[in-house]
């Protein structure tokens, strides 16, 4: 009885030790087994993005345009009241603000990212390969599954645009959000004493009171531009913000998660990770915005330009230190 069991369990052993020889190997990782199991629900959701992204682009336009349109309907009758330096105000500020934010959403939705392509990889040496592509990829150049596609300098795909943000769209990407989340603080402001008497200073009407249908409308319109402009300006300032944190920091999206794993990696040995494309605070939003050579703040950033980055997105200039900089040093010295 006890050979027949030795001989039932080394014959098991051996079963579990030829099936996983035949898919074992140095690089297979458990995250490597989840992020394979997880494939399929990847799949469905980069599929329902590329399906959704055109409603979503339409429900950008349908929402900005209810907006405005509230704003000129119920509010412009109050600004008017004011007097006729707050006229001036209203009229050169909301309209400064809505021809940014429809110039930079159109540019961010129609203007290509970014793609390598074998007439511009071969001008340069290229050190990585795409594994979903099995082509050459540029520093920086990420993989969009959703897109199908490598994307130079790759930072996220809005399904808000429909498109990657990218090299030669992040700028528009950017200045968009900044444009509209001050858009948004700006129409809170301005429409918040209307909301104020509205619903805490005006007498609820008794049922058998005759009511205008402009007065029901004005009712639910305050309370429709008060509330949604006040929640974009709690989400996207959430999200402009973050951006320009990394920004700053001279990092795109992606890049911000592998430097934060490279960081944390490194230093159980000791050393130092410095990211190799930041060139301090100022000179990376230089970069980033494209100015110099002519360029200036007011004219390039504060009005509509179709300006490009210096750089094609295929070649990226790096700090002098290297990626590893340096061992930690003792903190007692």
């Amino acid at each position: 009885m006890g050979s027949l069991c030795n001989f039932i369990r080394q014959f098991t052993d051996v079963t579990f030790l030829t099936a996983r020889s035949l898919y074992f190997n140095n690089f297979t990782s458990s995250s490597l087994c989840l992020d394979t199991a997880m494939q399929p629900i990847f799949w469905i959701v980069d599929n329902v993005v590329r399906r959704l992204g055109p409603v979503f682009v339409f429900l950008v336009v349908c929402l900005t345009t209810s907006v405005v349109l509230t704003f000129y309907i119920y509010i412009m009758p109050f600004v008017f009241s004011c007097g006729l330096h707050w006229v001036i105000f209203h009229l050169v500020f909301g309209h400064w603000l809505l021809m940014n934010i429809i110039f930079h959403y159109y540019k961010a939705v129609i203007t290509s990212p970014g793609v390598p392509s074998k007439g511009n990889l071969s001008k340069i040496g290229i050190t990585s390969v795409c594994k979903k592509c099995i082509s050459p990829k540029p520093s920086r150049t990420h993989h969009c599954s959703v897109c199908n596609k490598c994307i130079l300098k790759m930072d996220h795909h809005c399904p808000w645009l429909n498109n990657c943000v990218g090299h030669f769209n992040h700028r528009y990407f950017l200045q968009f959000c900044v444009f509209m989340w001050i858009g948004t603080i700006y129409v809170s402001i301005t429409s918040w004493p209307l909301f104020y008497e509205e619903f805490f200073l005006t007498p609820v009407y008794p049922l058998h009171t005759q009511v205008t249908m402009f007065e029901k409308s004005y009712h639910h319109m305050i309370f429709y531009e008060f509330f949604l402009c006040s929640g974009v300006v709690v989400a996207l300032g959430a999200l402009t913000l973050w951006h320009i944190r990394i920004i700053t920091r001279g990092e795109t999206s992606i890049e911000s998660h592998i430097n934060r794993s490279e960081t944390k990696r490194l230093k159980k040995v000791g050393l130092v990770y410095k990211n190799p494309f930041n060139f301090g605070a100022r000179e990376n939003w230089r970069l980033f915005l494209g100015l110099g050579e002519g360029r200036v703040f007011w004219r390039h950033i504060l009005l509509p330009s179709s300006h490009f980055p210096f750089s094609d997105g295929l070649q990226w200039p790096t700090t002098n230190h290297n990626v590893v900089d340096s061992v930690v040093q003792d903190e007692t010295t």
